[in-house]
């Protein structure tokens, strides 16, 4: 988990959103619908978004599993929590981790995504503070196609 060996003495039943929060400390990952529906437990398992809340840990047994805390290092943001910041994508921060953690997946297999494939790629991810607008543009900007100030905002 986030670049580290875990082991974790759990039954395999146990979903991993639980043993995340309750048996590893990683509050990031918010406990949202607990469906699949709104993507506040958003994490990245090998290389791609999945809602932790609908995985058992025997699914992630040997996998790697990237969570909001294995973003930074070395106590520096990654550049897409600094594109958030700058952009003012952050209101309430519930939601901001899951949309943190799904855009990172895009960005992972598409690092000059469009504006439909963030759009595609956030689809999963409820916010209730947002347009999006902000969103989409701080995923731009991690990506190096920030839009011109006065350019189109809409998602």
């Amino acid at each position: 988990m986030n670049g580290e060996p875990v082991e974790v003495a759990s039954p395999p039943g146990r979903r991993l959103v639980d043993v995340l929060r309750s048996d590893l400390g990683r509050v990031g990952t918010k406990v949202g619908c607990e469906r699949g529906e709104c993507g506040a437990c958003t994490v990245v398992i090998d290389g791609e978004a999945v809602n932790a809340c609908l995985l058992l840990m025997s699914q992630v047994e040997g996998r790697d599993v990237l969570t909001i805390e294995g973003l930074e290092q070395s106590g520096r943001m990654h550049p897409l929590q600094e594109a958030f910041v700058a952009a003012g994508a952050v209101q309430c921060g519930f939601c901001t981790p899951g949309l943190l953690m799904s855009a990172y997946a895009l960005l992972l297999r598409n690092p000059t995504p469009s504006r439909e494939d963030i759009v595609r790629a956030i689809s999963g991810n409820l916010c209730r503070c947002t347009g999006y607008v902000k969103i989409v543009s701080a995923v731009e900007r991690a990506a190096g196609g920030a839009p011109a100030a006065g350019g189109d905002t809409r998602p």
